[in-house]
């Protein structure tokens, strides 16, 4: 099984910048998708940024690209997402999921992950 455990949120002005982490631990960790998605309140969870097993590859929503950078640590388990630029907009609890197989056409889907984490929240004032 794979574990998540994320960390890094707090209150951020706008226009500042935060590093969130997911600390995972597991056998299939190395092989599988790790994605961020964030919940605000009053708002659908939505997909923020995924990257593969190989570290190789990686996706952003729209919202957030140019912004966020998504990467991995193999040797240390975990899985940061670097936030620049920070907009009010961007307030929300973040995510971190996995999965061990998902396709481009579906990795937005959260019901196709197998494991989540506790949830950070992350919290840009104006």
């Amino acid at each position: 099984q794979v574990q998540l455990v994320e960390s890094g949120g707090g209150l951020v002005q706008a226009g500042g910048s935060l590093r969130l982490s997911c600390a995972t631990s597991g056998r299939t960790f190395s092989s599988a998708a790790v994605s961020w998605f964030r919940q605000a309140p009053g708002k659908e969870r939505e997909f923020v940024a995924l990257i593969t097993r190989s570290g190789g590859n990686t996706y952003y929503a729209d919202s957030v690209k140019g912004r966020f950078t998504i990467s991995r640590d193999t040797a240390k388990n975990t899985v940061y997402l670097q936030m620049n630029s920070l907009k009010p907009e961007d307030t929300a609890v973040y995510y971190c999921a996995a999965a061990p197989g998902l396709t481009i056409g579906t990795m937005g889907r959260g019901d196709l992950y197998d494991y989540w984490g506790q949830g950070t929240q992350v919290t840009v004032s104006s």
